[in-house]
């Protein structure tokens, strides 16, 4: 089932973010794809326009103390062969453990020949995320 390999996929993604190198999520994403949150929508057609993003994203976070991230997963989706939802928040927490931020995700996933891909990525409320029965 597909959704059995979007959740490695994510398990993985977040195992390498939390390295804080950003050359470790390239792998995740489709080129192109599209990042929607606060900021508005940004379109990240090759891997140098996410080294740009997620660059920043991750200094950020290491002048917090940063210490790992955790998905909790609230709904993972099949929506064609080719095609996957997955919601939930990303925890992110400190050094010493201790909660920095929750944030709402939704993925989009696209089932490239090399794997599952990230095609869009949605930073929402987290209380937008609701939990359904798998």
């Amino acid at each position: 089932m597909a959704n059995e390999s979007v959740n490695q996929v994510i398990a993985d993604y977040y195992r390498d973010f939390s390295t804080l190198n950003v050359q470790g999520i390239l792998p995740y994403f489709h080129e192109p794809s599209l990042l929607v949150g606060p900021q508005g929508v940004i379109p990240i057609p090759n891997h140098a326009a996410l080294v740009a993003v997620f660059g920043a994203v991750m200094e950020s976070l290491r002048a917090k103390g940063y210490g790992r991230s955790e998905f909790e997963l609230s709904y993972a989706r099949s929506l064609s062969s080719s095609a996957a939802l997955i919601g939930g928040v990303a925890l992110r927490y400190n050094a010493d453990g201790q909660l920095l931020e929750r944030v709402g995700i939704t993925y989009l996933l696209h089932k490239a020949e090399n794997g599952w891909k990230f095609a869009t990525v949605i930073l929402h409320d987290q209380d937008t995320v609701e939990v359904e029965q798998q």
